[in-house]
This record gives structure tokens, sequence and C-alpha cells, in this order.
């Protein structure tokens, strides 16, 4: 029978795991952004050609834009995604074994109560992400009115630079939470749950059927029961990708929403339906596979690397050095 979750070392693992894995996928995370925001300039014509025109345009940092608020808030993401989940596993399990049914449910609350922190995280990621993305679009449109001034770019890049506007999280905060409260700040929350409680659905109850594949004991025990570190890591990028690309037309949804500065001849939304229908009418069903490679590219090494060192038990080692 599986041991009782601790909680604490669940939180550490799924801090680390986050950590490690948001500094080697970003760059393809800001790709997958940009991509899913183009409608009308064509700026990139793909993932590796958005991340060397970012390269040139903004240098090898340019990659990095809306990191600062990924590493902060990650920690907290991540653990209580992890963590959740292994609490809801536990609860729903009788006799050490727990049904596909409630590996489903486990994955659904895992997914609900990592919004609290996905939401924001992702609103102030999006406008930095998505600001060199404008700045060029203007290059390419130079003949183009000056787009309004907005949160994030109320700024204007110096003469004879190609350099973006640059905006702060801080000051895109503080200003969303002047001008519309906390509700600012949780702009999208409605389409980020619609995305990441299916993701969560689906990844969740697939990487456990994956980590047990070969393995002796009953298949039914909590997964990281003796899970090797390699089995752990390639179940975590299986799923994660297959998870990734089965929800990409509700992340496209998401960023396009959670978007607050559009560029020329760009659509603003009402809403999810809203949003859902004007994509259809102007872009056709593939926009809303825009950035999917991206998206399954950052997953897949995102979740492998989290389980890999979750499945580790970083957390109780440390806490056993502490305690």
């Amino acid at each position: 029978m599986a041991e009782k979750v601790s909680l604490p070392a669940k939180l550490i693992n799924g801090g680390v795991a986050g950590l490690v894995g948001v500094t080697c996928v970003f760059p393809i995370d800001l790709a997958k952004t940009r991509l899913q925001n183009q409608q009308g300039a064509r700026v990139y014509s793909g993932m590796l050609d958005c991340l060397a025109k970012t390269i040139k345009m903004e240098g090898y940092f340019g990659m990095y834009r809306g990191a600062a608020v990924n590493l902060t808030l990650v920690t907290p993401e991540k653990a209580i995604k992890l963590a959740a989940n292994d609490v809801f596993r536990q609860k729903l399990s009788k006799d050490g074994k727990l049904p596909l049914w409630g590996e489903i449910l486990a994955g659904c609350g895992a997914g609900t109560c990592q919004v609290v922190v996905t939401t924001p995280m992702e609103m102030l990621k999006i406008q930095l992400q998505d600001a060199g993305r404008l700045a060029a679009q203007r290059t390419v449109t130079a003949s183009a009115p000056a787009p309004t001034p907005s949160l994030v770019a109320s700024q204007t890049a110096q003469p004879g630079t190609n350099a973006p506007p640059r905006a702060s999280a801080t000051r895109i905060t503080l200003e969303l939470l002047k001008t519309r409260g906390l509700r600012g700040l949780y702009k999208g929350a409605g389409a980020t749950l619609m995305r990441d409680v299916p993701f969560s659905m689906i990844y969740f109850p697939l990487f456990a059927n994956l980590n047990v594949v070969g393995r002796t004991e009953d298949r039914h025990s909590n997964p990281q029961d003796r899970a090797p570190f390699l089995q752990s890591f390639v179940a975590g990028c299986t799923a994660g990708s297959v998870a990734a690309v089965a929800v990409t037309p509700l992340d496209v949804i998401k960023t396009r929403l959670q978007t607050l500065q559009k560029g020329e001849g760009e659509d603003s939304y009402k809403g999810i339906i809203d949003c859902t229908q004007r994509i259809l009418k102007r872009e056709g069903p593939s926009a809303f596979l825009k950035g999917a490679t991206c998206r399954a590219l950052v997953i897949a090494p995102l979740f492998g690397i989290a389980q890999g060192v979750y499945f580790l038990g970083l957390g109780e080692h440390l806490l056993g050095l502490l305690g």
C-alpha cells in the first residue's frame, strides 16, 4: 500500500521541478505565445524563425522576456498542481487501488486548484512575451499609424533602434490593480480553467499508466513507488506532449483573451464564445492549432523534468536533513 503523502515534501519537489523546467524551455514558450497571437502582419513563419528574429532584434536575453514572472510563480503553481493530484489520488484510493475515473477526477481537482496561481502568472507573462512581437510588427508595417499606448507598450523605442518597448511585471500589475482591480489580474480565468482542467484530466491518468508499464507490482498502486527516474521522465514527456496538443485550441483562446495590447488590424474579444467565433471566421479552424508544436516542445520536457525531480524525492531528502 502506498505511503502517506508528505505534503511539504511534495511542495518542495514541485517547486524545484518547476524552476528547472521553466528555465530550460522558456524560449520555446515565448515563441508559442508570439505565434498564437499573430493575426495580421505575418512577422514569424515558425518557431525557429521567431527565435532567430527575437535574438536579432532583442538579443539572447530577449528570449527570456517574462521569465522572471514564471520563475517567481511557477514554484507555487507546479507545487499546487503536483501536490493536489497526489492528495486527491490518496483520498480517492480504496485499499491502495485507484480506478480510472478516480485518476481523471484527481487530475480535474489538480487542474482546478492551480488556476488561482496560473491565471495571474499567465496574464503577466503574456504581456511581457508579446511586447517584442508588437515591436517587430510595427517594423514590418512601418507606414501604419502608431498603436494606442497601453499597459505594456506605453513607451516608445529609442530612435534608430529596433529595441521593443520595455515594461515590467510590477508596473503592469500595479496598473491593472489601479484601473481594473483584482479582476484585472484574473482576466481570462475561465479560459485558463477550461484549458488546465482537461489538460490535467488527460495528463495525470496517462502518466500514471505509462509510469507502471513493464512493472510487475499492482498497476493500481501509487505510480511513484519504486519508479525509475528514466521511466518517470519518459512518461512525463509523453503524457505532457499528448495533453498539450489536445488542449492547444483552448490555449490559443486563452492567450488571445489575456493579451491586452493588440497589433494593427488584430481583433479584440468580448469572451470565450466571441473569441472562438472570430477566430473561425477570420482565420479558419487551423488557427486553433497555432503554436501546437511549440506547446508540445515546452510541455514535454517541462513535465518530464518535473516528474523526474518529483519522483527523485528531493523534498523528502531535504526534510530528512533538516529534521
